[in-house]
């Protein structure tokens, strides 16, 4: 449910404005839930990540049409949709196998 609001939030928020003002006020209730916060926190930067590319709004999307305004903006947004799917396909491997995201930092303790 967190990671869903995290989406819509991408698509009208920066980046910088969710992580300082939206998941502080679901962090206690995480940990005392005793949610790994290293896995949260990858799973989240995921999924914001994806609200700043997808349609309809596509922040870095619009950046990218400012840098080359010569490219028609339907072809930017057709360019960004394979890494689309990769990145719902990555998010929806971490949520359900979280051993993948806490494996690196679970071996360097």
């Amino acid at each position: 449910m967190i990671c869903g609001i995290c989406v819509l939030l991408g698509m009208v928020f920066e980046s910088i404005g969710i992580l300082l003002l939206i998941i502080p006020v679901f962090l206690p209730s995480l940990s005392a839930l005793g949610v790994d916060l290293i896995w949260f926190g990858i799973l989240v930067i995921i999924v914001i990540e994806l609200g700043l590319i997808s349609p309809p709004i596509g922040m870095n999307v619009f950046t990218v049409k400012s840098v080359a305004p010569e490219i028609p903006l339907s072809a930017i947004f057709l360019g960004v949709l394979p890494y689309i799917v990769a990145m719902i396909i990555g998010g929806v491997l971490i949520l359900f196998f979280p051993q993948i995201a806490i494996w690196l930092p679970g071996a360097m303790r």
